[in-house]
Protein backbone atom coordinates (compact mmCIF):
# COMPACT_ATOMS: atom_id res chain seq x y z
CA UNK A 1 0.00 0.00 0.00
CA UNK A 2 1.55 2.92 -1.12
CA UNK A 3 0.85 6.51 0.95
CA UNK A 4 -0.42 9.08 -0.15
CA UNK A 5 1.53 12.32 -1.30
CA UNK A 6 0.95 15.63 0.40
CA UNK A 7 -1.30 18.48 -1.38
CA UNK A 8 -0.40 22.05 -0.67
CA UNK A 9 -3.70 22.57 0.65
CA UNK A 10 -2.66 24.60 3.31
CA UNK A 11 -0.24 27.02 1.55
CA UNK A 12 -2.67 27.43 -0.78
CA UNK A 13 -5.63 28.28 1.84
CA UNK A 14 -3.44 30.83 3.29
CA UNK A 15 -2.14 32.59 0.18
CA UNK A 16 -5.61 33.11 -0.24
CA UNK A 17 -6.46 34.01 3.23
CA UNK A 18 -5.77 37.56 3.30
CA UNK A 19 -8.33 38.57 -0.11
CA UNK A 20 -11.29 38.89 2.11
CA UNK A 21 -10.00 40.61 4.89
CA UNK A 22 -8.89 43.16 1.92
CA UNK A 23 -12.51 42.56 0.41
CA UNK A 24 -13.72 44.46 3.46
CA UNK A 25 -11.34 47.24 3.70
CA UNK A 26 -11.98 48.27 -0.20
CA UNK A 27 -16.07 48.17 1.03
CA UNK A 28 -14.92 49.92 4.23
CA UNK A 29 -12.62 52.84 2.10
CA UNK A 30 -15.83 53.29 -0.26
CA UNK A 31 -18.34 53.26 1.96
CA UNK A 32 -20.70 50.25 0.04
CA UNK A 33 -22.17 49.32 3.58
CA UNK A 34 -23.54 52.86 4.22
CA UNK A 35 -24.66 52.76 0.74
CA UNK A 36 -26.83 50.19 1.46
CA UNK A 37 -27.98 50.87 4.82
CA UNK A 38 -31.68 51.62 3.37
CA UNK A 39 -32.33 48.26 1.57
CA UNK A 40 -31.43 46.59 -1.50
CA UNK A 41 -29.37 47.72 -5.00
CA UNK A 42 -27.80 46.95 -7.76
CA UNK A 43 -24.22 46.96 -8.47
CA UNK A 44 -24.87 50.37 -11.04
CA UNK A 45 -27.04 52.11 -8.78
CA UNK A 46 -24.65 51.30 -5.95
CA UNK A 47 -21.66 52.97 -8.23
CA UNK A 48 -23.54 56.17 -9.28
CA UNK A 49 -24.35 56.32 -5.33
CA UNK A 50 -20.50 56.52 -5.19
CA UNK A 51 -19.63 58.14 -7.53
CA UNK A 52 -17.45 55.05 -8.91
CA UNK A 53 -16.61 52.76 -11.64
CA UNK A 54 -19.83 50.39 -11.71
CA UNK A 55 -17.70 47.06 -13.40
CA UNK A 56 -14.84 47.38 -11.03
CA UNK A 57 -17.09 47.90 -8.25
CA UNK A 58 -18.94 44.57 -8.89
CA UNK A 59 -15.99 42.78 -8.72
CA UNK A 60 -15.28 43.66 -5.44
CA UNK A 61 -19.34 43.15 -4.45
CA UNK A 62 -19.24 39.94 -5.62
CA UNK A 63 -16.25 38.76 -3.65
CA UNK A 64 -17.93 40.25 -0.53
CA UNK A 65 -20.94 38.02 -0.93
CA UNK A 66 -18.98 34.28 0.09
CA UNK A 67 -18.04 36.56 3.00
CA UNK A 68 -21.71 36.76 4.17
CA UNK A 69 -20.92 40.55 4.69
CA UNK A 70 -23.62 41.45 1.47
CA UNK A 71 -26.24 38.90 0.02
CA UNK A 72 -27.06 39.29 -3.35
CA UNK A 73 -30.77 38.40 -5.23
CA UNK A 74 -32.01 39.08 -8.30
CA UNK A 75 -28.95 41.03 -9.27
CA UNK A 76 -29.80 43.61 -5.93
CA UNK A 77 -26.70 43.51 -3.23
CA UNK A 78 -27.92 44.22 0.87
CA UNK A 79 -25.91 44.20 3.76
CA UNK A 80 -26.19 41.47 5.97
CA UNK A 81 -27.52 41.69 10.15
CA UNK A 82 -23.82 42.12 11.27
CA UNK A 83 -22.85 44.61 8.31
CA UNK A 84 -25.73 46.64 9.32
CA UNK A 85 -24.92 46.34 12.79
CA UNK A 86 -21.54 47.33 12.24
CA UNK A 87 -20.22 48.82 8.83
CA UNK A 88 -22.72 51.73 8.45
CA UNK A 89 -21.23 54.81 8.82
CA UNK A 90 -22.88 56.98 11.59
CA UNK A 91 -24.47 54.03 13.57
CA UNK A 92 -23.20 53.76 17.38
CA UNK A 93 -21.81 50.28 16.55
CA UNK A 94 -19.69 51.33 13.37
CA UNK A 95 -16.48 49.81 13.15
CA UNK A 96 -14.54 50.83 9.92
CA UNK A 97 -12.52 53.42 11.23
CA UNK A 98 -10.67 51.43 13.18
CA UNK A 99 -10.89 48.42 10.69
CA UNK A 100 -8.95 50.61 8.11
CA UNK A 101 -7.00 51.92 10.64
CA UNK A 102 -5.79 48.45 12.06
CA UNK A 103 -5.36 47.49 8.12
CA UNK A 104 -2.76 50.65 7.87
CA UNK A 105 -0.78 50.13 11.28
CA UNK A 106 -1.11 46.80 12.29
CA UNK A 107 -0.76 44.94 8.67
CA UNK A 108 2.35 46.63 8.00
CA UNK A 109 3.58 46.29 11.08
CA UNK A 110 3.21 42.35 10.81
CA UNK A 111 5.20 42.55 7.23
CA UNK A 112 8.16 43.16 9.35
CA UNK A 113 7.82 39.67 11.49
CA UNK A 114 10.30 38.15 9.93
CA UNK A 115 12.94 41.20 9.83
CA UNK A 116 12.07 41.58 13.75
CA UNK A 117 13.01 38.29 14.31
CA UNK A 118 16.04 38.26 12.76
CA UNK A 119 17.50 41.16 14.34
CA UNK A 120 15.41 40.49 17.83
CA UNK A 121 13.95 43.90 17.90
CA UNK A 122 10.48 45.43 17.22
CA UNK A 123 11.15 46.75 13.11
CA UNK A 124 7.41 48.16 13.11
CA UNK A 125 8.04 50.10 16.94
CA UNK A 126 4.71 51.64 19.15
CA UNK A 127 6.77 54.09 20.96
CA UNK A 128 3.96 55.92 23.71
CA UNK A 129 6.63 57.80 25.56
CA UNK A 130 8.28 59.21 22.42
CA UNK A 131 5.71 59.49 19.33
CA UNK A 132 4.51 63.01 18.19
CA UNK A 133 1.27 63.87 18.24
CA UNK A 134 0.42 62.95 14.89
CA UNK A 135 1.71 59.08 15.27
CA UNK A 136 -0.33 58.98 18.63
CA UNK A 137 -3.71 60.31 16.91
CA UNK A 138 -3.70 57.91 13.98
CA UNK A 139 -2.86 55.42 16.34
CA UNK A 140 -5.56 56.32 19.14
CA UNK A 141 -8.17 56.56 16.15
CA UNK A 142 -7.85 52.87 15.73
CA UNK A 143 -8.91 52.18 18.84
CA UNK A 144 -11.70 54.78 19.21
CA UNK A 145 -14.46 52.99 18.05
CA UNK A 146 -13.65 49.57 19.43
CA UNK A 147 -13.33 50.62 22.91
CA UNK A 148 -16.88 52.53 23.01
CA UNK A 149 -18.40 49.40 21.85
CA UNK A 150 -16.58 47.58 24.29
CA UNK A 151 -17.49 50.15 27.03
CA UNK A 152 -21.30 49.63 25.56
CA UNK A 153 -20.77 45.89 25.74
CA UNK A 154 -19.51 45.83 29.22
CA UNK A 155 -22.42 48.13 30.38
CA UNK A 156 -24.45 45.69 28.92
CA UNK A 157 -23.17 42.39 30.44
CA UNK A 158 -22.09 43.48 34.14
CA UNK A 159 -23.99 45.42 36.63
CA UNK A 160 -22.28 48.56 38.10
CA UNK A 161 -25.36 50.24 39.27
CA UNK A 162 -23.66 49.93 43.11
CA UNK A 163 -20.36 51.34 41.61
CA UNK A 164 -19.48 55.06 42.51
CA UNK A 165 -15.44 55.20 41.02
CA UNK A 166 -13.93 53.51 38.27
CA UNK A 167 -10.37 53.50 37.02
CA UNK A 168 -9.77 52.99 33.51
CA UNK A 169 -5.98 51.97 33.55
CA UNK A 170 -3.69 52.58 30.37
CA UNK A 171 -7.33 53.79 29.20
CA UNK A 172 -5.99 55.73 25.61
CA UNK A 173 -8.70 57.72 23.82
CA UNK A 174 -11.05 56.88 27.07
CA UNK A 175 -13.81 55.63 24.86
CA UNK A 176 -14.45 52.95 27.65
CA UNK A 177 -14.75 55.25 29.78
CA UNK A 178 -16.95 57.41 28.11
CA UNK A 179 -19.41 55.05 27.73
CA UNK A 180 -19.62 53.41 31.00
CA UNK A 181 -20.23 56.50 32.60
CA UNK A 182 -22.82 57.30 30.07
CA UNK A 183 -24.98 53.97 30.66
CA UNK A 184 -24.43 54.30 33.94
CA UNK A 185 -24.62 58.20 35.75
CA UNK A 186 -23.93 57.25 39.17
CA UNK A 187 -20.56 56.18 37.99
CA UNK A 188 -17.76 58.83 37.16
CA UNK A 189 -14.27 57.74 35.58
CA UNK A 190 -10.76 58.58 35.97
CA UNK A 191 -8.63 57.26 32.88
CA UNK A 192 -5.18 57.10 33.91
CA UNK A 193 -2.33 56.87 30.71
CA UNK A 194 1.22 58.28 30.46
CA UNK A 195 1.91 62.02 30.12
CA UNK A 196 2.34 61.56 26.24
CA UNK A 197 -1.01 60.19 25.56
CA UNK A 198 -3.46 62.18 28.25
CA UNK A 199 -3.60 65.13 25.69
CA UNK A 200 -5.29 62.90 23.07
CA UNK A 201 -7.53 61.42 25.98
CA UNK A 202 -8.84 64.64 26.65
CA UNK A 203 -9.31 65.64 22.60
CA UNK A 204 -11.54 62.49 22.38
CA UNK A 205 -13.13 63.49 25.99
CA UNK A 206 -13.85 67.33 25.47
CA UNK A 207 -15.22 65.96 21.73
CA UNK A 208 -18.12 63.68 23.31
CA UNK A 209 -18.73 66.22 25.99
CA UNK A 210 -17.95 63.87 28.91
CA UNK A 211 -15.22 66.31 31.04
CA UNK A 212 -18.14 66.09 33.84
CA UNK A 213 -18.06 62.26 34.72
CA UNK A 214 -14.67 62.03 32.96
CA UNK A 215 -11.33 62.62 34.67
CA UNK A 216 -7.80 62.12 33.12
CA UNK A 217 -4.60 61.60 35.22
CA UNK A 218 -1.01 61.69 33.81
CA UNK A 219 0.85 58.79 35.31
CA UNK A 220 2.64 55.91 34.85
CA UNK A 221 0.67 53.14 35.96
CA UNK A 222 3.79 50.42 35.61
CA UNK A 223 6.37 52.60 38.01
CA UNK A 224 2.94 53.63 40.33
CA UNK A 225 2.31 53.89 42.68
CA UNK A 226 -1.16 55.49 41.65
CA UNK A 227 -3.75 57.70 43.60
CA UNK A 228 -6.83 57.80 44.75
CA UNK A 229 -9.49 54.90 45.90
CA UNK A 230 -11.89 53.21 43.82
CA UNK A 231 -14.33 50.37 43.15
CA UNK A 232 -13.82 49.09 39.82
CA UNK A 233 -11.26 49.50 37.48
CA UNK A 234 -10.86 48.27 33.77
CA UNK A 235 -7.78 47.27 32.22
CA UNK A 236 -8.20 47.12 28.49
CA UNK A 237 -5.15 46.07 26.12
CA UNK A 238 -2.27 47.12 27.51
CA UNK A 239 -0.89 43.95 29.15
CA UNK A 240 -0.18 42.45 25.68
CA UNK A 241 2.23 45.50 24.61
CA UNK A 242 4.33 45.27 27.99
CA UNK A 243 7.04 42.56 29.53
CA UNK A 244 5.36 40.09 31.99
CA UNK A 245 7.65 41.54 34.64
CA UNK A 246 6.06 44.82 33.94
CA UNK A 247 2.57 43.66 33.80
CA UNK A 248 2.57 41.87 37.00
CA UNK A 249 3.75 45.51 38.48
CA UNK A 250 0.90 47.33 37.30
CA UNK A 251 -1.81 44.59 38.56
CA UNK A 252 -0.12 45.44 42.15
CA UNK A 253 -0.36 48.77 41.66
CA UNK A 254 -3.85 48.93 40.46
CA UNK A 255 -4.62 46.49 43.73
CA UNK A 256 -3.16 48.95 46.07
CA UNK A 257 -5.75 51.72 44.89
CA UNK A 258 -8.50 49.46 45.11
CA UNK A 259 -11.37 49.01 47.76
CA UNK A 260 -11.92 45.73 49.29
CA UNK A 261 -14.99 44.24 47.65
CA UNK A 262 -13.90 46.29 44.39
CA UNK A 263 -14.53 44.44 41.36
CA UNK A 264 -11.21 44.58 38.52
CA UNK A 265 -11.99 43.86 34.81
CA UNK A 266 -9.18 42.55 32.13
CA UNK A 267 -11.13 43.47 29.16
CA UNK A 268 -8.76 42.60 26.09
CA UNK A 269 -7.41 40.07 23.33
CA UNK A 270 -4.53 38.80 24.41
CA UNK A 271 -5.03 35.84 26.60
CA UNK A 272 -3.67 32.59 25.32
CA UNK A 273 -3.78 29.48 27.10
CA UNK A 274 -0.13 28.07 29.08
CA UNK A 275 0.82 26.61 25.47
CA UNK A 276 0.34 30.03 23.76
CA UNK A 277 -1.38 28.49 20.65
CA UNK A 278 -4.93 28.67 21.72
CA UNK A 279 -7.23 30.54 20.78
CA UNK A 280 -5.71 30.79 17.82
CA UNK A 281 -7.40 33.49 16.54
CA UNK A 282 -5.34 35.37 19.18
CA UNK A 283 -2.37 33.51 18.74
CA UNK A 284 -2.36 34.25 15.10
CA UNK A 285 -2.97 38.37 15.76
CA UNK A 286 0.20 38.23 18.47
CA UNK A 287 2.43 38.45 15.78
CA UNK A 288 2.26 42.24 15.88
CA UNK A 289 3.30 42.24 19.04
CA UNK A 290 6.56 40.99 17.82
CA UNK A 291 7.28 43.99 15.48
CA UNK A 292 5.28 47.12 17.10
CA UNK A 293 6.88 46.50 20.72
CA UNK A 294 10.09 45.28 22.12
CA UNK A 295 8.65 42.88 25.04
CA UNK A 296 5.31 42.58 24.48
CA UNK A 297 3.63 39.62 23.73
CA UNK A 298 0.40 37.58 24.80
CA UNK A 299 -0.21 36.87 28.55
CA UNK A 300 -1.28 33.97 29.67
CA UNK A 301 -4.49 33.05 31.59
CA UNK A 302 -2.34 31.37 34.10
CA UNK A 303 -0.15 34.46 34.41
CA UNK A 304 -3.10 36.60 34.67
CA UNK A 305 -4.78 34.62 37.47
CA UNK A 306 -1.32 34.13 39.65
CA UNK A 307 -0.97 38.40 39.03
CA UNK A 308 -4.22 39.12 40.18
CA UNK A 309 -3.74 36.77 43.41
CA UNK A 310 -0.79 38.78 44.14
CA UNK A 311 -2.81 42.06 44.01
CA UNK A 312 -5.33 40.76 46.64
CA UNK A 313 -7.66 39.86 44.05
CA UNK A 314 -10.16 36.54 44.32
CA UNK A 315 -13.18 34.89 42.48
CA UNK A 316 -10.89 35.01 39.52
CA UNK A 317 -13.19 34.22 35.91
CA UNK A 318 -12.42 34.24 32.50
CA UNK A 319 -15.65 34.39 30.33
CA UNK A 320 -16.02 34.88 26.54
CA UNK A 321 -16.44 38.23 24.84
CA UNK A 322 -19.41 38.59 22.35
CA UNK A 323 -16.92 40.82 19.90
CA UNK A 324 -14.62 37.72 20.12
CA UNK A 325 -11.43 37.26 23.16
CA UNK A 326 -12.19 37.08 26.70
CA UNK A 327 -12.93 38.89 29.85
CA UNK A 328 -11.35 38.34 32.95
CA UNK A 329 -12.76 39.32 36.08
CA UNK A 330 -12.30 39.48 40.20
CA UNK A 331 -12.91 41.18 42.88
CA UNK A 332 -10.70 42.84 45.49
CA UNK A 333 -10.71 40.64 48.51
CA UNK A 334 -11.36 41.83 52.42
Amino acid sequence: MTSQSPTPETINRLRGAVNPSYALLAGVQLGVFTALKDGAMTAQQIAVNLAVHAGKLEVLLCALVPTGLLQLESEKFSNSAEADSFLVRGLPGYLGDGYENTASERWTAILRTADSIREGTAKAKMDYVNANEEELNAHYQMFFDATQARGRSLAARFDFSDRRRLLDVAGGTGGLAIALTAAYPNLSATVVDLPSVTPTTQRYVDAADAGGRVKIVSADVIAGPLEGSYDVAVVGAFLPVISVADARRALMNVGAVMEPGGDIYISDTGTVDDYKTSPPEIALSSLYFVNAFDEGGPKTESDRRRWLEEAGFENIQRLPFPEGGSIMVARKSG
